[in-house]
């Protein structure tokens, strides 16, 4: 193991680095923490129209004298995920161009411009146009930003001109040529016969890859991934959190939508379904490793200083103060659960949802919600919650013998010395 640390230090870890701190990755994952807090609401407002407990339903109803009252959730649904790509097109721009020193609000500005230059007032502006939004704030960042710090293109005012006129004026003619090269790209694709882009790219590429992304295979290998890069002192879930981001405001959607018309729910992987079922207490479902800890290491000192610490935003998925405090964290004894637990927990998760015994994740809770309660709100069935709890008791059985390993070793060191 130690032969096998050296060497992923060597030659693997400079190059995670460098993958989890470019710059385009890290401004994709910034612009969705922005979000989230509207993208939680949207599918809680969602799951209120949709929440399948027929007393409900007849209820509310009755109270409103028909479906009004649905138009609450609309309204918000408009809001969050109706205009998320909107969103999302100026903060990618806004973060790479804060993150060169350049005019972060004139480039979300001028990236929003040219969203809607290329059709997005049509159609677009909720998660159908997600992928198109990201492309857009990172090419206008990457035009914008370079034509903004050439002096011929500065319009320059006299002296006495209010500074905020004057910044205005210095990027009118760079903001001009960017929407006008996205004014040229929508005249192209129009030109080959394309009535609605955003349906044409989303249909063309950004549903195959959610498609991709559904599958068994990329779900194991997300709840590898995240562990493994975390056992090195990698934060892998910002790292990996982009490609997750991507695919999971238009799954939840979708599903939302094949769920209100009484369809199955087309995707199985999305955020609410790996944080529910997978991270819980954390990556590696370490709030099994916090209870296994409390069942047989109590012997073992450093593990209970540390755990008693740990337990308490272990209920809130925090897992830090185990990482680096017991440490999991290039930990050869716990290397082994550390990286399967999450792998079976995502498999038990994968194939009940897919065999229908458990409803797909509709809604997004907040990350901190309590496991087992996450499972629940996710799925909106009490089946959720039985999901999560049997895989809590997976992560558990999995811990134990290598926290008893942990703890025979601490004694037999106390008893060395």
């Amino acid at each position: 193991m130690d032969k096998f640390i050296n060497f992923m230090e060597k030659h693997f870890i400079p190059y995670a680095s460098k993958i989890g701190n470019q710059r385009h990755l890290v401004a994709i994952r910034d612009a969705f923490t922005v979000t989230m807090p509207l993208m939680i609401l949207g599918a809680l407002a969602v799951m209120i129209n949709n929440l399948p407990i027929p007393a409900f339903q007849n209820l509310m109803n009755g109270i409103f004298g028909g479906e009004a009252w649905k138009g609450f959730g609309g309204a918000v649904w408009n809001g969050t995920f109706g205009v998320l790509s909107v969103f999302i097109a100026f903060l990618v721009a806004y973060n790479l161009a804060k993150g060169v020193g350049k005019d972060p609000i004139g480039t979300g500005v001028v990236s929003v411009a040219s969203f809607f230059t290329l059709g997005a007032a049509t159609s677009g502006m909720n998660s159908s146009g997600l992928f198109v939004a990201l492309i857009v704030g990172m090419l206008v960042a990457e035009i914008f930003t370079r034509l903004v710090g050439n002096d011929k293109l500065v319009v320059k005012m006299p002296d006495g001109v209010p500074p905020a006129v004057a910044r205005s004026f210095a990027s009118l003619f760079p903001a001009m040529i960017t929407i006008s090269i996205f004014g040229v790209i929508a005249a192209i694709i129009a030109g080959f016969g394309v009535e609605d882009m955003f349906a044409a790219f989303y249909a063309m590429v950004q549903e195959p890859f959610m498609g991709l992304a559904n599958s068994y295979g990329s779900a194991l290998l997300i709840a590898f991934i995240t562990p493994f890069l975390w056992f090195f002192g990698l934060h892998g879930a910002n790292m990996i959190d982009p490609f997750m981001q991507a695919i999971n405001a238009p799954a939840i959607e979708a599903n939302n939508a094949a769920i209100s018309a009484g369809k199955a729910a087309p995707y199985i992987v999305n955020k609410p379904f790996i944080d529910s079922f997978v991270n819980m207490g954390g990556t590696g479902v370490t709030i099994g490793l916090i209870i296994a800890i409390y069942l047989v290491g109590r012997k073992n000192k450093p593990f209970m200083v540390v755990n008693n610490l740990a337990a308490a935003p272990g209920i809130f998925n925090i897992n830090e103060p185990l990482m680096f405090g017991l440490p999991l964290v290039l930990n050869p004894v716990m290397f082994i659960p550390f990286i399967l637990t999450p792998m079976v927990c995502v498999t038990t998760a994968y194939f009940a949802t897919k065999f229908g015994w458990v409803p797909a994740a509709t809604v997004m809770p907040p990350w901190v919600t309590p496991p087992i309660i996450g499972g629940f709100l996710a799925t909106q069935s009490i089946s959720g919650a039985i999901l999560a709890a049997v895989n809590l008791v997976i992560a558990i059985v999995m811990y134990v013998p290598f926290v008893s390993l942990s703890t025979r070793l601490e004694l037999k060191k106390g008893t060395e010395i």
